[in-house]
């Protein structure tokens, strides 16, 4: 059977998770692929490409990071100022968000790219490294039980800093979720209170694509089934199980 192509894998998740933002792929390269414009322009913080990026795809270099020492560090990138990096963590260190013995336990990326390429994953040209998917916690929900199915275990809820699920996914060859980071949901307009982060390793993107699309369907019906079981059981009826089924059935 033919592998889905990123576009298709990208309507099933945004229409079984009922994504409002479009998944972002994330890849990595030591040359820009022919046909990707290389980004132009500040940005404040390497993860607010995740947002530019669902307009277009585009590649980025150690240099347009520049303003992101933590984001540069994460990803391994050439660091374009230590001394904005350990400004950095000094001020995290002052403040115990970051302590010394924390940086251990921060993910960086085993691979040191040139380039990283960012586009919305039914446009991007090359294989995604990780797809990223902006999230509420009724969709982290299938997402979770996905991972369970596929990985055999739940993905690690993580904190700061969010560009770290990057790395985490990518290293791990496992899905992640990152609750965000102040830094994060300062410079990501999408990054609200109520949504998360969830990465894909694009290299099961295809049968998370299908366990969504499976677990989706099943919540929606068992969803029904519990609406159905608390109306009668709250008027006080006593339905067993298969009174609950035939009542969804007829419904």
């Amino acid at each position: 059977m033919d592998m889905p192509s990123t576009s298709e894998i990208s309507e099933v998740l945004t229409k079984h998770l009922r994504l409002t933002q479009p998944p972002i792929a994330v890849a990595f390269a030591d040359r820009v692929p022919d046909g990707v414009e290389a980004w132009r322009g500040a940005i404040p913080a390497g993860c607010r490409f995740w947002q530019e990026a669902a307009r277009r795809v585009f590649a980025t270099s150690a240099g347009d990071h520049a303003f992101c020492s933590i984001g540069q560090y994460t990803h391994n990138l050439d660091v374009t100022s230590t001394a904005d990096l350990t400004t950095a963590l000094k001020v995290f260190a002052d403040l115990t968000y970051v302590r010394e013995q924390d940086l251990a336990m921060i993910p960086v990326l085993s691979q040191k790219p040139k380039h990283v390429i960012y586009g919305p994953l039914a446009l991007i040209p090359v294989d995604p490294e990780v797809v990223l998917l902006f999230v509420r916690a009724d969709q982290t929900l299938i997402l979770s039980e996905a991972s369970q199915q596929i990985e055999n275990g739940l993905p690690p809820a993580m904190g700061r800093p969010a560009c770290a699920i990057v790395p985490q996914a990518s290293n791990s060859g496992r899905s992640a979720l990152s609750l965000g980071c102040c830094g994060a949901r300062a410079y990501l307009d999408v990054l609200s209170s109520e949504v998360a982060l969830y990465a894909i390793p694009g290299a099961t993107l295809a049968a998370f694509a299908e366990r969504i699309a499976a677990l989706a369907g099943a919540n929606e019906i068992l969803s029904k089934f519990h609406r159905i079981r608390r109306e009668a059981i709250e008027s006080g009826a006593k339905p067993t199980i298969q009174d609950s089924l035939a009542a969804l059935q007829s419904a």
